[in-house]
């Protein structure tokens, strides 16, 4: 029936209705009391001591609730204004800062970074002679995912001190022909603010986004968190199948703070999803321009989708890295993203642009529970009937994995070995050992067991018990939540006595096998 067969009240009237129905909020339709419940069963399933989340639909903070425990052991309710580190959510502020600078003039996408950085150099001259703002924010340089990040991780190196490593890292795919995620580029970034806007990066993060965006319990250094009490305390994995997260502590990493130092709530870190969502314009008042959104936005990385990836979500059909940020599609929408890692705090950043939607996740676990939350809760915004539990299936995936991995072992033949002897005297393995990029390490004689010293990195090392001939078990003197089982393998020279030292760890955030220490004679 055609709009013209009523009369002119019933046309005044079904007018009205139209005009009530496109007016009426899309959020209204989603079950809030639903999504509370499906966030309070997930951190259960998860085994997560606490979470944060808050949603942002057209402008407007429209959820913002914790759950949890603060601390696994000292207990303190998780609310919206629990501080939480963000990790790499950080990218984008940083990415966000260098736009600014565009917008004032003062720098081009497309400038050299040898222009401000000159003592960066990378593994090629052509490659530090071509390295541009866009390469230092979209992982393309040619450097494998998370090289050289133990240059930052517990050392006392500065960002400068850093950047001057970075040549002797090696590259594993030609330079903006592939994708390597890596925390060194945005620490170069950072320098990069520094050089041209004469404040840290800190002062700069502060003054341009926290104080305008009201952002006055948010922090750029974990330095900054000191008599703190509604903060979020980092958890380690269970030390055992079914155990509770282990509490830890933070560490001081301000070197690599472009990267991923900052410490925030939901509430807050949602004033920064609306200025995003906003095209950069936070209540009237604009800080960077739509140009530089969309820049930031734009696919400057595209990385292939897998078959695998594309049996688990169909509606994916592009995905990469922008400026800051990580982007695909999803149900026919374009999905702005990042997630973060901190030591024992894993959180996401969700924006579908297009709905005016955005999700932030905070978590003190390092489990992966915040991407199939921030999936489920896209789903509710966009109307999906009968979507997929995103948690559960996420769950039954790992499950999955591990199951095979324990098949795999099980049908693994063991070797047998007898219990290894020392083949040398212990005095034979002390001395100090150098690595261009890292600098010296030392191994001692104490109380009759040696001793691993790091000179970048005090915290780190600790005492070795042989497992076979020449290769030794470190035990960690910190027990860091993202350090793994690692050997210390020496290896003999020509004439056979010990010239070289190796640290083998199947760490997925941290490449040992980067540190070639040779022995100083």
């Amino acid at each position: 029936m055609s709009l013209s067969s009523f009369g002119r009240s019933s046309r005044l009237l079904l007018l009205a209705l139209l005009l009530w129905g496109l007016s009426f909020p899309a959020f209204a339709q989603v079950d809030f009391q639903k999504l509370d419940a499906y966030y309070q069963q997930a951190i259960k399933d998860w085994n997560v001591p606490g979470m944060a989340i808050a949603i942002v639909k057209n402008d407007s903070v429209v959820f913002a609730k914790g759950y949890g425990v603060r601390d696994q052991q000292k207990g303190g309710t998780v609310d919206a204004n629990t501080l939480f580190g963000i990790a790499s959510n950080t990218k984008a502020y940083t990415a966000a800062a260098l736009g600014m600078l565009v917008d004032e003039g003062k720098l081009r996408w497309d400038d050299p970074v040898s222009k401000y950085l000159p003592y960066l150099q990378l593994y090629d001259p052509y490659v530090t002679q071509q390295l541009n703002i866009r390469d230092l924010l979209s992982h393309r340089v040619g450097l494998q995912t998370f090289s050289g990040d133990l240059l930052w991780y517990n050392t006392s190196f500065s960002r400068k001190e850093i950047l001057e490593r970075a040549k002797y890292l090696q590259p594993t795919y030609p330079f903006r022909g592939g994708y390597g995620y890596s925390n060194l580029m945005f620490i170069a970034a950072g320098e990069v603010i520094e050089a041209i806007s004469g404040k840290t990066w800190e002062q700069f993060i502060q003054d341009r986004f926290f104080k305008p965006l009201g952002m006055t319990n948010s922090y750029p250094s974990v330095t900054q968190l000191k008599g703190k009490e509604n903060l979020a305390s980092p958890h380690a994995n269970p030390t055992t199948e079914g155990g509770k997260p282990v509490p830890t502590v933070f560490t001081a990493w301000d070197n690599w703070n472009p990267a991923a130092g900052i410490f925030t709530s939901a509430n807050q870190h949602a004033q920064w999803v609306r200025l995003q969502l906003n095209r950069g314009t936070y209540k009237g008042q604009r800080l960077f321009s739509e140009a530089v959104s969309h820049t930031m936005w734009t696919l400057h990385n595209p990385f292939p989708i897998a078959p695998q990836a594309e049996a688990l979500t169909p509606s994916t059909h592009f995905s990469g890295a922008g400026l800051g940020w990580m982007l695909n599609d999803y149900q026919g929408r374009k999905i702005v993203t990042h997630s973060g890692g901190h030591e024992g705090m894993n959180s996401r950043t969700m924006l579908v642009p297009e709905e005016k939607l955005g999700i932030v996740i905070l978590t003190n676990s390092m489990s992966s529970i915040m991407t199939p939350i921030a999936y489920y809760t896209v789903d509710q915004f966009l109307g999906i009937q009968n979507g997929r539990d995103w948690s559960r299936f996420s769950l039954d995936l790992a499950a999955k994995a591990r199951e095979a991995e324990k098949a795999a072992e099980a049908k693994t033949p063991k070797a047998k070995t007898a219990k290894a002897k020392l083949t040398r005297d212990l005095n034979a393995y002390a001395g100090t050992y150098a690595s261009p990029l890292y600098g010296n390490a030392t191994i001692s004689v104490q109380k009759g067991k040696l001793v691993l010293s790091l000179a970048a990195a005090p915290a780190l090392g600790g005492e070795l018990s042989l497992w076979q001939p020449d290769i030794f078990d470190l035990a960690w003197k910190n027990n860091f939540a993202l350090l793994t089982p690692t050997k210390v393998r020496f290896l003999p020279g020509p004439d056979g006595s010990i010239s070289e030292l190796r640290l083998d760890s199947n760490n997925p955030d941290f490449h040992f096998s980067e540190l070639e220490f040779s022995r100083v004679k």
